[in-house]
């Protein structure tokens, strides 16, 4: 391993394998908390590489140490293993076999190019300085998720570093992404129920219509953002879903919102959730009803560090040239590798999956997402160069 590039060349003739084990996950996918016969095909496939493994690690977390030949820190790789509640709507013959589950947001693929790099590596310990630590992290879509689980059991305990990749389609495959600081949303969930008096359609001025207390707190809901918090700052409050009635002539008497609020900053947040609160309070009272309120802390903002986030430029530009390598923009969406960077340091990093060519274009958590399978190459050829490259550093300190 005397160069950056050597990995994503030697890993060419790993792809067949790669998109075969990413095939077999997606036509195969378990949802947060239930892949058991995932880690049982993961660890089956590590055992078979001759990996020192370890399973049911917080739930169905898997391990794999890799202990190179030349002396160097401890540096761990994670991937995600989950699927998601969606019905799979394309049209391959890779297409999910279990209705309403699919690999929406390309955890198969994380998982198979994590499976490569174990195999890449089992085959030239002689290069490798140190050790490798390789996390299949079970339940990354539901909180808590699954990465409390396995730092409590001490998947981190002997650590030095940390990196993790998520595929992203609104990237182009070939480009890769990533920002210091602050990167990706903390991602928080709140209920709402109201309660008003239900009574004849015929007859609303008996009742306290929960409908239309419930739309106009939808509306209110949305100037949090616009006009309370300071337009500098990022954040999201978007209601999801909302649940009321159950025919034409009846009004409701209940009504059920739930939604989610990103954010970067903790007052920013802590700004939200009251005025939340304000809102739903002066809202149903308005309308004579009532509402009760409950607001879950998610996984906290992905907060990258700076000398490892240097790090990805510099190596990212040496893998794949300086042009394709980007400073990201924030990203609302959620990820619970916050948690690892809370412990240790290291770089979270965004890998382009996007091909409209080939259909690979669709949003995550859509149900026909797809990805140009090309970029589990990328991963896995970013994640070894900057274990590497962090490896190198550490002994030469």
């Amino acid at each position: 391993m005397d160069g950056i590039r050597i990995h994503r060349e030697s890993l060419q003739s790993l792809l067949p394998d790669m998109a075969g084990w990413r095939r077999h996950l997606h036509r195969n996918p378990e949802l947060s908390y239930h892949e058991t016969k995932t880690a049982q095909y993961i660890a089956q496939l590590l055992n078979s590489f001759g990996c020192e493994v370890r399973t049911g690690i917080g739930g169905h977390g898997v391990t794999a140490v890799i202990r190179g030949k030349l002396p160097g820190p401890v540096v761990a790789l994670r991937a995600d293993i989950d699927a998601l509640p969606i019905q799979d709507e394309k049209e391959t013959e890779y297409a999910s076999s279990v209705p309403g589950v699919m690999h929406a947001c390309g955890h198969d693929a994380h998982t198979a190019a994590m499976l490569g790099i174990a195999k890449y590596y089992m085959e030239n310990l002689q290069y490798v300085k140190g050790t490798r630590k390789l996390i299949f992290q079970p339940a990354e879509e539901v909180t808590p998720g699954g990465a409390l689980p396995m730092i409590a059991e001490g998947v981190l305990d002997d650590v030095d570093a940390i990196f993790g990749v998520h595929l992203w389609t609104p990237l182009p495959y070939g480009v890769i992404a990533s920002k210091a600081g602050p990167f990706m949303a903390a991602a928080d969930e709140f209920t709402i129920e109201i309660t008003g008096r239900g009574g004849h359609g015929g007859l609303p001025h008996e009742t306290a219509d929960a409908v239309v207390a419930g739309s106009a707190l939808v509306q209110s809901l949305q100037t949090i953002v616009s006009r309370n918090v300071n337009p500098l700052q990022p954040a999201v409050v978007t209601v999801g879903s909302f649940h009321a009635g159950s025919t034409a002539n009846v009004i409701a008497e209940k009504a059920r919102l739930t939604g989610t609020v990103r954010t970067f900053d903790p007052e920013i947040k802590k700004q939200i959730k009251q005025r939340i609160s304000d809102i739903i309070s002066a809202t149903c009272a308005l309308y004579g009803a009532s509402g009760w309120f409950d607001y879950r802390d998610g996984y906290p903002c992905v907060v990258n560090h700076e000398s490892e986030t240097e790090r990805f430029f510099r190596v990212g530009a040496q893998l794949l040239g300086p042009e394709a390598v980007k400073e990201s923009e924030y990203i609302m969406a959620g990820e619970d590798f916050s948690y690892y960077l809370q412990h240790k340091p290291g770089c979270f990093m965004f890998v382009g999956a996007g091909n409209q060519e080939i259909g690979a274009h669709y949003s995550h958590h859509h149900p026909k997402f797809d990805l140009d399978e090309r970029s589990m190459l990328v991963s896995g050829a970013l994640l070894m160069s900057m274990a590497d490259d962090y490896a190198e550093a550490a002994s030469d300190e």
